[in-house]
């Protein structure tokens, strides 16, 4: 089986879509399934340093990047148009078996789904969580003009759409789509365990070796929530800790995020790590005490599932995918997003340390059991070879 992943960018500084991609594709590679990767060179405002136009290996997984334009909008750059990659599509589709799309809204997507439409090629879409509620209410008008006028035909003529939680799933179900849908989770590679984590993440921070630290590792954004935790946090005078911000974003929300920290009198108690990858990027979670994820908005949870393999209690908002996971097998808390409902939470769990061990330990041989990829990649094997076979899901 010949599978073709196309997303507009399996860049880092992307997030987890990203990267869950590439895991995707390394998992199915790893279980016999001859995947590649078609992408662009996009790196966020600059490019990959990257072969252009030919396959070659990137992180252990076959890709093939194609330009990206460029202009100073960023809009524009964010689209991700590409006539190379249009042209290559055009030539060398039908040489898989099924394609396989990623991101939405994006130009790599829609003209991969509308070639492969036009040439007969069974393709399955991927929506990332941006067919979900909160998504479709950022930049609203124009979002649903290209649902409308461009994406919804496409969608419709999936043979599925891949959904990584119900939560997804039932938001998707809301838009009328004549497309089934199946729930299939993001899988993890769970990274090697590091004895001396907290110790060595203590000594990077420079606090006492007893600091309880509190780690949010995600992308910057006002998604996110931080304008609830950090207040939230600067409530919690009677209690000594480190807050650490692992991630990055627009200088202008950098920025407020900086104003924040210091009107509620948490600056000299934050750690601002920016965006964080590899060795240190497994220090920070396996030597933090507790992760916390105030979204208002989650697909799944990448980060959050992350946090669990290694053992931690995490914190986190209903609008979090993975919420009714933790609430179910008791690994953290769940509470809604507000200032008072997250101080609760945060004292309940500041208060009771045994509580958020036991938590954590139950956490860990969930994900060890459930949500490794070579069992995701299993499961998304059977749902291909049922398209192939029958056509339809």
């Amino acid at each position: 089986m010949k599978v073709l992943h196309v997303i507009a960018s399996i860049a880092e500084v992307r997030g987890g879509p990203s990267r869950s991609t590439l895991e995707m594709v390394k998992a199915l590679r790893e279980c016999g399934v001859d995947a590649e990767i078609a992408t662009t060179n996009d790196n966020g405002s600059k490019i990959l340093d990257v072969p252009l136009d030919q396959r070659t290996q990137y992180q252990q997984v076959p890709v093939y990047f194609f330009p990206r334009f460029s202009p100073s909008a960023v809009s524009i750059r964010e689209f991700a148009f590409s006539s190379q990659l249009t042209a290559w599509l055009w030539q060398h589709i039908s040489m898989y078996d099924l394609l396989h799309i990623r991101a939405l809204f994006s130009y790599p997507s829609t003209v991969a789904m509308a070639i492969a439409r036009l040439r007969g090629v069974p393709y399955i879409t991927t929506p990332d969580g941006l067919l979900c509620q909160w998504s479709l209410q950022q930049s609203t008008l124009k979002k649903n003009i290209y649902l409308n006028l461009i994406e919804r035909a496409n969608l419709n003529c999936s043979k599925a759409l891949h959904c990584t939680s119900q939560q997804e799933q039932q938001e998707i179900a809301s838009l009328g789509l004549n497309t089934p849908s199946f729930v299939l989770p993001h899988g993890l590679f769970i990274p090697p365990y590091m004895p001396d984590a907290r110790h060595r993440l203590r000594q990077h921070l420079n606090v006492p070796t007893d600091e309880l630290v509190i780690l949010f590792l995600s992308r910057l954004h006002t998604k996110k929530g931080l304008d609830y935790l950090i207040p939230a946090l600067g409530k919690l005078t009677y209690y000594r800790f480190t807050l650490v911000l692992a991630g990055s974003g627009s200088l202008e929300y950098e920025r407020e995020i900086e104003s924040l920290l210091i009107s509620n009198g948490i600056r000299d108690r934050t750690h601002i790590a920016g965006f964080v990858t590899g060795e240190t990027k497994n220090l920070f979670i396996q030597g933090s005490d507790l992760f916390a994820l105030t979204s208002h908005s989650e697909n799944f949870g990448v980060a959050v599932l992350e946090a669990l393999a290694a053992g931690l209690p995490v914190l986190v908002t209903p609008g979090v995918a993975l919420a009714s996971v933790v609430q179910q097998d008791q690994l953290g808390y769940v509470t809604d997003v507000n200032v008072p409902a997250i101080v609760s939470a945060l004292d309940r769990y500041l208060g009771h340390p045994q509580e958020g061990k036991d938590m954590g330990d139950r956490a860990r041989q969930l994900v060890q059991k459930k949500y490794t990829w070579n069992c995701i990649a299993q499961n998304l094997i059977e749902i291909y070879m049922k398209i192939l076979k029958q056509g339809f899901l």
